[in-house]
């Protein structure tokens, strides 16, 4: 009771903290899944706002330099003091609304404006020095000047196109007579940026936001500006007095290269966390970001953890209704149990009764000593003719034997009595040293003929009662060749699979090998009409076990047949061709080995006989190794 207990207090411990761990897992990669698929979408969103910007700013660097060739701009600037400035005002003004830019004005040498698009306003750039610009100093050096900032006058944010004017561009050391500026409001792209479900930025190499969907966040920096900074990019002009705070933006966790989750501690993206990507645009040496929410993240994260924690309640569910299964299913075990040892102890008391009641049980004890020792004397008996019996079986095999060795005896008789003859004649001869050739070759075949009748010998032995260490390797071998002279005549593929370390059984060598013969004669028998023979055998170690194998390429044996298979005196072969022992034989010798043998059909087609022994680990003995007669090769 205690036990069972412990262990319901540790399956109550153990269930929230497995599903804790389960919910929190399917979490982690539902989270990895989703900031991927965000951040796709989120490079492929700022791809193409990258492009738009460009292509926005890019179809008006043409503009300046068009206008820097108009015989009227050129005329104006050559001499500007004593010409009316009001006809190019309005030529100015006309490319302006025509460009749809925001200001064209022309620069002379000094970088004062001469003429503007915006004569008519108050905040008008005629009169004013732009000398700090650096799209003057590029253009005035002869060159083509870009520059973005925010307006000095009209404290609008722009992009800015120069192009330097030349009166008269036939001399190439001159320098230009004066500067032409175009001017490109960024309002109309950002206004675009508002459809999107994301917010935008576009910083410049000191990390200042210029352009923004969101308003708050531009003319602000990425990170703190020192007063060291500050000050540089003040005399710079580029973004007029702004005090360019920063736009609180914090880095949450860095996903890439290019890519982090950031949140913001002020402003109006203050509290979501976002997935922030940048992009590179290196034209204009700025560089685009956007920020996708992560609510969408959050939200698989959720359905994640939630369906990990159902799927972990329902297999949770079923594991506890299986365990009530089988908890009820021991307590009727042991009550059934209890029930057999209340009848037990009934019983066991009712024998003592009978004992102290009837005396006549001495007798009948001593007539059951004698029936044991008449029985003791039946199994002895029945020993022996088991054991003649298996014998018998080894003799009917070597009958089966006998044609295929008497081929192999015929070839060596009749080469002796050639060589005989021979020896005689070169004896009339006087060629004795062709007589002692001949009378070596007989020798060497009689040799070869008691190699032949060895097999027998050895085949028809007697086994022993003790089990030492046997090589399976080296059974098979041997039963392999007793069988060769069939093997080749019948043209019979022997494929062998061996371990590549040499396992070892316990078992008795000559029954063991006789199982083996018994079931490679039987496998010949079945493969006799195939169309294809193939003799499969096989040894496999399984723990401490060895699994010997013999396959054959036959019929097979019909389902019906498999459980009778080695019933004595059972047979699926036809009248006059066995007595069905030879397999109820073989099986009692493994049984007696501590073995098993089984049979079954492969998939493949044919039958497959699987002997199981205990596997030897221990010393090899001097009787382990089968008999050292060399038989003859096909």
């Amino acid at each position: 009771m205690t036990r069972s207990r412990n262990w319901r207090a540790l399956l109550l411990l153990a269930a929230p903290l497995g599903l804790a761990l389960v919910m929190w897992q399917a979490a982690l990669v539902a989270r990895d899944q989703a900031l991927q698929t965000l951040q796709q979408d989120a490079e492929n969103e700022l791809r193409l706002s990258a492009e738009g910007l460009t292509g926005h700013l890019s179809r008006h660097d043409y503009l300046p330099r068009l206008l820097a060739t108009r015989e009227g701009v050129q005329r104006f600037l050559s001499s500007p003091h004593s010409q009316d400035a009001m006809p190019l005002n309005l030529l100015l003004d006309r490319f302006r609304a025509t460009a749809d830019v925001s200001d064209v004005y022309l620069l002379d040498r000094h970088a004062d404006t001469l003429a503007a698009s915006n004569w008519h306003r108050p905040n008008t750039f005629i009169g004013q020095n732009y000398a700090f610009r650096s799209y003057y100093s590029d253009a005035i050096a002869g060159g083509q000047g870009r520059f973005y900032g925010l307006g000095v006058q009209s404290l609008e944010r722009g992009y800015y196109f120069s192009s330097p004017v030349w009166l008269d561009d036939t001399q190439p050391d001159s320098s230009p007579d004066g500067v032409m500026v175009v001017k490109v409001l960024l309002d109309e792209v950002e206004e675009s940026w508002a459809d999107q479900d994301a917010e935008l930025l576009v910083t410049d190499e000191d990390d200042i936001i210029f352009m923004a969907s969101q308003a708050e966040l531009r003319m602000t920096s990425l990170h703190p500006l020192s007063e060291e900074e500050r000050q540089v990019l003040l005399a710079t002009r580029r973004y007029a007095d702004e005090p360019l705070n920063h736009s609180g933006v914090e880095l949450l966790e860095r996903r890439g290269e290019r890519s982090r989750l950031v949140s913001f501690s002020v402003g109006p993206l203050s509290g979501p966390r976002y997935l922030a990507v940048s992009r590179p645009m290196a034209e204009f040496g700025w560089e685009m970001h956007i920020l996708k929410p992560v609510s969408p993240v959050i939200q698989a994260q959720w359905v994640s953890a939630l369906l990990a924690g159902g799927l972990y309640g329902i297999v949770l569910l079923g594991g506890g209704i299986g365990w009530q299964r089988l908890r009820l299913r021991r307590e009727r075990e042991q009550f059934a149990e209890r029930e057999r040892q209340t009848l037990a102890r009934a019983r066991d008391e009712l024998e003592r009764n009978v004992e102290r009641r009837t005396r006549d049980l001495v007798e009948t004890n001593r007539r059951l000593s004698a029936e044991i020792d008449e029985r003791r004397r039946a199994e002895e008996s029945l020993r022996q003719t088991r054991d003649e019996l298996i014998q018998a079986a080894k003799l009917a095999v070597l009958g089966q034997l006998a044609a295929g060795i008497n081929h192999e005896l015929n070839q060596p008789l009749a080469a002796i009595r050639a060589y005989a003859e021979n020896a005689r004649a070169f004896l009339e001869r006087q060629r004795l040293e062709s007589v002692d050739l001949n009378l070596a070759q007989i020798v060497e075949l009689t040799a070869r003929m008691s190699e032949i009748s060895a097999q027998l010998r050895q085949f028809s032995r007697k086994s022993g009662e003790t089990l030492a260490a046997v090589s399976p390797i080296a059974c098979f071998d041997y039963a392999l060749r007793l069988f060769q002279t069939r093997l080749r005549e019948s043209g019979v593929e022997v494929i062998r699979h061996w371990p590549d370390e040499e396992p070892w059984v316990r078992a008795d060598l000559v029954r063991l090998e006789q199982v083996l013969v018994n079931l490679i004669g039987n496998a010949l028998q079945a493969m006799a009409d195939a169309p294809e023979a193939r003799l499969e055998v096989t040894i496999t170690v399984d723990g401490d076990a060895v699994v010997l194998g013999v396959a054959d390429s036959g019929p097979g044996i019909p389902d019906a047949h498999l459980k009778r298979i080695f019933e004595p005196f059972y047979t699926t072969k036809s009248p006059g061709k066995g007595l069905g022992l030879g397999l109820s034989i073989s099986s009692r010798i493994i049984d007696d080995l501590g073995g098993s043998l089984t049979a079954a059909n492969r998939p493949e087609g044919g039958a497959l006989f699987s002997i199981r022994l205990p596997r030897d680990t221990g010393q090899r003995s001097a009787g382990a190794q089968p008999h050292q007669e060399t038989l003859p090769h096909a």
